[in-house]
């Protein structure tokens, strides 16, 4: 086996389409055996004919260009990562003699597998921790013996690796880092519960506002019909009736505008006056009113004073004129009332706000902690820098994220990084001291106060060494040289969920009885509890599974006389094995028929019929028997077509295997007898002959 060796890494990894089954390997290996293939960290297993997707065939061993593997039905999930590899033993296969022939295949064939097994040493090593090319040879990288509790870290010298920083402290930082993140969601939620209130309290006043809106309808010109929503008139409704230049309220009752008139009281002044006229004559000061006397004088004004005059109106004039009342309707009369009760009246639900006056008076009383929660939570594109108190919050639009306050400055409220780690790599300027924004892969530095490690050409600096609180730069202490290197790793922040076993999709609500495991159900669509494995017999027996086989006979005219053709050959000595089906397919002027007897009835013999059907005039169809004697096959209408058929009784092609079904069933003293082999283990296995005739047992 010669082939071409190409220059590429033999390792190459897919993230699956929902289904997918093939997939192509771009790097040459010699056998199947010679490639591992995972879904994920799971290996899988090689099958000529794979029957699930736990399994693979192969196609292209010992090509140049490589080749394919093709996973079971019915393939991967969406994103499943599988990986493909070369994993060829290093080993040498093959020994040259020391004379004779120079074997140049077997030479090429060893070059080939030494190159790939360098290639394999290669791509190790890339996947493996290592020195950089460029990094100083004056130290040691040889690990020292494992110290329990503590972390490998370089020596104070820099010049070897060593274990004495301990690993609690680490794991303290991590749970406050926990703990911190919780308190944060806490105080998140509280802020949300106070938007919420007030949101309530602000729907409460607008439904007050609506009640009260249509109670009092402003200035008008005329008698309204409707509310200043378009609704139906309420009873007690007022407005100003800027024509007449007075109130009116509306009489449900009666379906009316009322005017407000003069209390009895009131008319009793009225009637006062009227008798002042004599004997004190005031007639001349009357007269000196006559143009107010004649406004007073049209029809409309005496219809008003006759309202006025109706006892209850006379009441309520009444109260209007008591001194407070007269103040406070010159107070309402002011252009600027009149005005500010104009917008009133166009303003929506202000009965709602009306009716909602203790909500707005709770949130009057909460307005302190309504204005606390304004200062507590911001939403901004930058880092607000003033009345700033540790576990304020922020939403940072520019960001798109939650951030919170921290005696080191602002930080995510949640992880700043998204997974378990970021690298961020800068090369510094000549006494550069400051690292931030986009590093020299275009990737913007972000980060956790108190999760980071960074190292300055390959060595991890102390937490002294620099300073890291803003989430966004690193401060070295002392300035880096030009074409420094400084590589910071970035760690993500999560807290574990911890979920009890009955709380996940498709497992059962509770926990099953001692013993039993959890199994996929009769249909395929849930994990049911079920009884452990438990000890089980196989018994395999070897039997010949028959089959069908078509032949096509042709006849030929062979030095005059006409002979039977047998699938292209000359009366071809046929082998008919005792329990196969042979079709037939003949002339239909030479009918195909059997005998014990060579040449059949032109031999003096007689048909053979046991087994044997005439399907049509061109088809015969024969069923070999158990014990079946040596046949002949002749034409019935011409002599000396035929040839000979024998009827051998066939080995075993197939195995089937019998169990005691986890105890259900029990096997015979006779069936045990006629085992060809018994295999004694736990229930669950399946068991099967692939292609190649190897038994392939599947759990």
């Amino acid at each position: 086996m010669s082939i071409i060796i190409s220059d590429v890494e033999p390792r190459v990894q897919y993230t699956a389409t929902a289904g997918q089954t093939s997939f192509t390997v771009g790097f040459e290996f010699f056998d199947n055996a010679d490639l591992k293939v995972f879904n994920g960290t799971s290996l899988l297993t090689f099958s000529a004919s794979p029957t699930n997707a736990s399994q693979y065939s192969v196609s292209g061993a010992g090509q140049t260009g490589g080749g394919s593997i093709t996973l079971g039905s019915p393939g991967a999930t969406v994103n499943n990562i599988i990986t493909i590899s070369r994993d060829l033993a290093i080993a040498r296969s093959t020994d040259f003699p020391t004379s004779g022939a120079f074997q140049i295949a077997s030479l090429n064939t060893e070059l080939d597998k030494i190159i790939a097994m360098a290639q394999q040493l290669e791509r190790d090593q890339k996947l493996s921790p290592r020195v950089a090319t460029t990094s100083s040879s004056s130290f040691n990288l040889t690990f020292p013996d494992m110290v329990a509790g503590k972390v490998l870290s370089a020596n104070s010298g820099g010049t070897g690796l060593e274990f004495t920083v301990d690993a609690s402290g680490l794991l303290t930082s991590a749970a406050n880092a926990a703990t911190s993140a919780t308190n944060a969601g806490n105080s998140a939620t509280a802020a949300a519960g106070s938007a919420t209130s007030a949101e309530n309290a602000k729907n409460a006043a607008e439904a007050a506002l609506d009640t009260f809106d249509d109670r009092f309808l402003g200035a008008k010109s005329s008698n309204p019909s409707v509310d200043n929503d378009g609704n139906a008139l309420v009873d007690g409704a007022i407005y100003f009736d800027t024509t007449n230049d007075i109130m009116k309220v509306y009489d449900l009752t009666n379906t009316q505008w009322r005017q407000l008139t003069l209390t009895s009281t009131n008319q009793g002044h009225v009637n006062s006056v009227a008798g002042q006229i004599t004997p004190t004559n005031n007639i001349s000061s009357v007269a000196g009113k006559a143009t107010e006397i004649g406004l007073l004088g049209t029809s409309a004004n005496i219809t008003a004073m006759g309202l006025l005059g109706t006892s209850s109106v006379v009441t309520d004039l009444n109260l209007l004129g008591t001194s407070s009342n007269v103040t406070a309707m010159a107070t309402l009369g002011t252009s600027t009332n009149v005005t500010n009760m104009a917008t009133l009246a166009g303003v929506s639900n202000l009965n709602n706000l009306a009716n909602a006056h203790a909500a707005i008076t709770s949130v009057s009383n909460s307005l302190a902690s309504v204005q606390n929660f304004g200062d507590v939570y911001r939403i901004a594109s930058s880092a607000p820098t003033s009345s700033l108190n540790a576990g304020d919050l922020y939403f940072d639009t520019t960001a798109d994220e939650l951030k919170v306050y921290k005696s080191g400055g602002w930080a995510a409220a949640g992880s700043t990084v998204n997974g378990t780690s970021n690298r961020f790599e800068y090369t510094a300027t000549a006494n550069q001291t400051t690292f931030t924004g986009a590093d020299s892969n275009s990737k913007t530095l972000a980060y956790d106060a108190g999760f980071i490690d960074v190292y300055l050409n390959g060595v991890k600096l102390a937490n002294s060494d620099y300073t890291a609180t803003s989430g966004s730069s690193i401060v070295l202490a002392s300035g880096a040289a030009v074409n420094d290197i400084l590589m910071i790793v970035a760690y993500g922040t999560f807290q574990l969920a911890n979920i009890s076993i009955n709380d996940l999709t498709d497992t059962p609500a509770s926990i099953g009885t001692a013993g039993q495991a959890l199994v996929v159900n009769s249909s395929a669509n849930a994990l049911v509890y079920s009884n452990a494995s438990s000890a089980e017999v196989y018994g395999f027996e070897q039997y010949y599974n028959p089959s069908t086989l078509v032949r096509t006979v042709t006849v030929v005219s062979v030095g005059g006389s006409n002979k039977y053709f047998i699938d292209g050959v000359q009366q071809d000595t046929l082998d008919l094995y005792e329990g196969n089906t042979y079709i037939f397919n003949y002339p239909s002027g030479h009918p195909f028929k059997f005998s014990t007897t060579s040449n059949g009835t032109h031999g003096s013999g007689s048909e053979y019929t046991t087994g044997v059907t005439h399907n049509s005039s061109t088809q015969v169809t024969i069923v070999v028997a158990s014990g079946a004697p040596t046949l002949y096959y002749y034409c019935s209408s011409h002599t000396n077509m035929g040839g000979t058929a024998n009827t051998p009784t066939p080995g075993s092609n197939a195995v089937r295997y019998i169990t005691t079904n986890q105890g259900v069933d029990n096997i015979t003293e006779s069936q045990y007898a006629n085992f060809n082999d018994v295999l004694f283990s736990a229930s669950g296995f399946v068991f099967s002959v692939n292609s190649n005739g190897n038994l392939i047992a599947t759990i």
